[in-house]
């Protein structure tokens, strides 16, 4: 099977380049703008792609053929993509049309990534059959996305996915883990939210549920998350626990205290029998984890 990836240089996509390298009888193309920034080599063939440059991605699909398209590359700033919406819309709807066009022309499956933002957290956790309702830019520009992978001919699966926390190879993306526990190390006091409420997927299950659905052709939408239901200062009271820091430095606020440019939606998280009942999808509790990137920061 030859498989493509867009956004290689992001935090799903080396962990899927990681993952699917490994495989001897996956042929690997990473793609993503700019250089390579992925420390190892082996397992894969890599080339620069822009998916906002139409005649780019039309041009590196026709030469290389691929049978499944893994779409990682997107825009998920949710305040950038508030205040630069002609930026997000080319980079998560427009660059969605030239890719399901290049799909549909070399019989290519498609699996996309989206988000839990499609929702407008009312009624969180959400399944598969929930209707969307976006509250931010962002949001909104993930459900159009969506809606150009099912208009268009090409096969498909569309994989949402919750707050994704993991660890890039050169450590320059931080997450909810390594800023509770730097900051407590740093015996700095901080505020964590108890209003929203997330299923928080660790990268390298969000990379599995991906092949799992890629090696099943498995078609259609699949939510794909971590298990466990929480608030953001849940997770920093179990992150400071694991690491045994100081919790009496973590206060309890509400996401009223903050001003983003964006709304958040304040209860999402998947319920994920489908995933689980269909793909064999097994994730790790939330301390696993935390335990996972522990072993990798080492």
């Amino acid at each position: 099977m030859k498989i493509l990836i867009t956004g290689s240089n992001g935090l799903l996509g080396q962990k899927l380049v990681h993952l699917l390298a490994q495989k001897a009888d996956i042929q690997l193309v990473a793609t993503s703008r700019g250089g390579n920034r992925l420390a190892f080599k082996d397992g894969y063939e890599y080339q620069e792609m822009d998916i906002t440059n139409a005649e780019q991605v039309t041009e590196v699909i026709a030469k290389n053929r691929p049978d499944t398209i893994i779409h990682t590359a997107a825009m998920t700033n949710v305040d950038q993509c508030e205040g630069e919406k002609d930026l997000c819309w080319a980079m998560n709807v427009k660059a969605l049309e030239y890719l399901t066009e290049a799909c549909e022309k070399h019989n290519v499956f498609l699996c996309h990534l989206s988000t839990d933002f499609v929702f407008d957290g009312e009624a969180g956790p959400y399944s598969e059959d929930d209707k969307p309702s976006p509250i931010s830019f962002y949001g909104w520009s993930k459900y159009a996305a969506e809606e150009v992978v099912k208009r268009s001919k090409c096969s498909w699966a569309i994989v949402r996915t919750v707050l994704v926390y993991g660890i890039v190879e050169d450590m320059s993306r931080s997450n909810i883990i390594l800023w509770v526990k730097n900051s407590l190390e740093a015996q700095k006091p901080i505020k964590v939210v108890t209003d929203q409420l997330r299923t928080p997927t660790l990268a390298e299950d969000l990379a599995m549920g991906c092949w799992l659905i890629v090696k099943q052709k498995a078609d259609g939408i699949f939510h794909i998350s971590g298990k466990d239901f929480l608030s953001p200062y849940e997770m920093a009271i179990k992150t400071a626990d694991f690491f045994q820091l100081d919790k009496s430095l973590i206060s309890q606020v509400d996401s009223s205290n903050f001003t983003q440019p964006a709304k958040r939606p304040p209860r999402t998280g998947f319920i994920l029998d489908k995933a689980i009942s269909v793909l064999g999808y097994n994730p790790v509790s939330f301390e696993e984890g935390i335990a996972i990137l522990a072993e990798q920061m080492k």
